[in-house]
C-alpha cells in the first residue's frame, strides 16, 4: 500500500504514530509518501512544506512513487491527494485502484480555514474533489456524518471506521472530581471554522448570569490577535494558553468542568474523545461529527450552530448547576465508540479495506 498524504512526519516515529505504523507494516508492505524530516526505509518524505509548491509538486511526487513501489494500492489522504494520485496513475500507466480519505468536510479547508484569500480556490477546490469522489475506485469515512458526504454525491462507501487515536495520557487515571469554581476549557487552532465569534458571544452571556465563570482556551492560529483582545477585555474571566502537550491538556481537563465547542464544521474531533476519557462532558454545536460522539442532554449538550444565545444558555446550564454538570460528567466518562481502537484494530480494518478495493468488482457489490 502507498499512503499517501500532506501530513508532516518528524522521523523516527514515536509514541502513537509509531504504534500505528508499525501495525500496520505488521499486515501490509506499506510506503508512505508525505511531508518531514528524518529517516525511515517506509517513508518518503519527498513532499515540500510550502502550500503551493505541495500542489504543484504532489502529482508528481506520487508518479515517482508508483514507479518506484509499484504498489497494489494507494490509499489518500483526502480528494487533493487522490486527485494528484488519478493524475499519477494515468501518467505512468500504473493499473492499481485509489482509495480516499474523507475525513471532514473538504469544503472547510478553503472556506473556514487559514487565510480568507484561500477563499478564492473554493470553487475550483469544490469541482476538483466531486470529479475525485467520482472517479476513485473506493472511499474509506470516518463517522456517519463523513458518510453522509459522500452519500450525498450518491456514492456509497467502501468502509467506515475512525483514524487511530492514542487516548492513553488520558486513560492513565481515573477521572478528577469536578472543580469548585465553574470553568469551561477551549481546545482547537484558532481558525474560521472554530467558530470563535459565536464562542466569545457565548461567553458574554455566561459571564453575565455567572461573573465567577472562568474560561481557558488553548490554540493558535491566524485569529491569536482576536483571541488577545477577548481575553484583555474579559476582566480576568478568560485565560489563553498558547499551546501545550497532552500531558497539559489532561491537566486542564481536570480543572474544567466542561469542553466548549463552537465549531462551525468538524471531522470527528479527538478533542471530544479526550474529554469523555477525562470525565468531562462537551457543550458545542451540533455541527459535522460532534453528534456522532456527544449525545444531547447524556454526555453534553448541542446547540445549532452559529448559535451564540443557544450556546451561551447550554454553558450556563452546566456551570450553574453542579448536579445537572455531575449527571453529564457520568455520562460523558461511560461513553465508548469504535474510536477506541488499538493499533492492531485499526490494522486489520485498513487491510479489510485494502482487501475490499482489491477484490473483483462483482463481489465489492455483494
Amino acid at each position: 500500500m502507498l499512503f499517501v498524504g500532506a501530513t508532516r512526519y518528524d522521523l523516527p516515529l514515536e509514541g502513537a504514530l509509531g504504534r500505528k505504523w508499525d501495525a500496520l507494516a505488521e499486515l501490509l508492505e506499506v510506503r508512505v509518501l508525505a511531508r518531514g524530516r528524518g529517516e525511515d526505509p517506509r517513508f518518503d518524505l519527498a513532499l515540500p512544506d510550502n502550500g503551493l509548491k505541495l500542489q504543484l509538486a504532489r502529482a508528481g511526487a506520487v508518479a515517482q512513487g508508483l514507479r518506484e513501489f509499484r504498489p497494489d494500492v494507494v490509499l489518500a489522504e483526502g480528494p487533493f491527494d487522490a486527485f494528484a494520485a488519478l493524475r499519477a496513475r494515468r501518467r505512468v500507466g500504473w493499473d492499481g485502484p485509489v482509495v480516499c480519505d474523507i475525513h471532514g468536510n473538504w469544503r472547510a479547508s478553503t472556506r473556514l480555514y487559514g487565510s480568507p484569500l484561500r477563499g478564492l480556490a473554493s470553487y475550483p477546490a469544490q469541482a476538483v474533489a466531486w470529479w475525485t469522489l467520482k472517479h476513485v475506485d473506493g472511499i474509506r469515512t470516518l463517522s456517519p456524518y463523513t458518510s453522509g458526504l459522500v452519500r450525498a454525491y450518491g456514492i456509497e462507501p467502501l468502509a467506515e471506521f475512525p483514524a487511530y487515536v492514542d487516548l492513553a495520557a488520558f486513560d492513565e487515571r481515573p477521572p478528577a472530581p469536578l472543580p469548585a469554581r465553574p470553568q469551561a476549557l477551549f481546545v482547537g487552532v484558532l481558525e474560521p471554522y472554530k467558530g470563535l465569534r459565536v464562542l466569545k458571544k457565548a461567553w458574554r452571556s455566561v459571564h453575565s448570569q455567572l461573573p465567577e465563570a472562568h474560561l481557558v482556551m488553548v490554540g493558535t492560529g491566524h485569529r491569536s490577535r482576536s483571541v488577545e483582545r477577548f481575553v484583555a477585555r474579559s476582566e480576568g474571566a478568560v485565560t489563553w494558553l498558547a499551546g501545550v502537550d497532552n500531558a497539559r491538556i489532561g491537566e486542564l481537563l481536570d480543572a474544567a468542568t466542561c469542553l466548549v465547542l463552537a465549531s462551525r464544521s468538524e471531522g470527528l474531533p479527538r478533542i471530544v474523545m479526550e474529554a469523555f476519557c477525562r470525565g468531562r462532558p462537551v457543550v458545542a454545536t451540533a455541527v459535522g461529527g460532534v453528534p456522532d460522539l456527544v449525545r444531547g442532554g447524556e454526555n453534553g449538550l448541542l446547540a445549532k450552530s452559529g448559535d451564540g444565545s443557544a450556546l451561551g444558555e447550554a454553558l450556563a446550564r452546566v456551570l450553574g448547576d453542579p448536579e445537572e454538570a455531575r449527571r453529564l460528567a457520568a455520562g460523558a466518562a461511560a461513553s465508548d465508540g469504535l474510536w477506541r481502537a488499538t493499533p492492531q484494530d485499526f490494522a486489520e480494518r485498513t487491510r479489510d479495506l485494502v482487501e475490499a478495493v482489491l477484490a473483483p468488482e462483482p463481489a465489492r457489490r455483494a
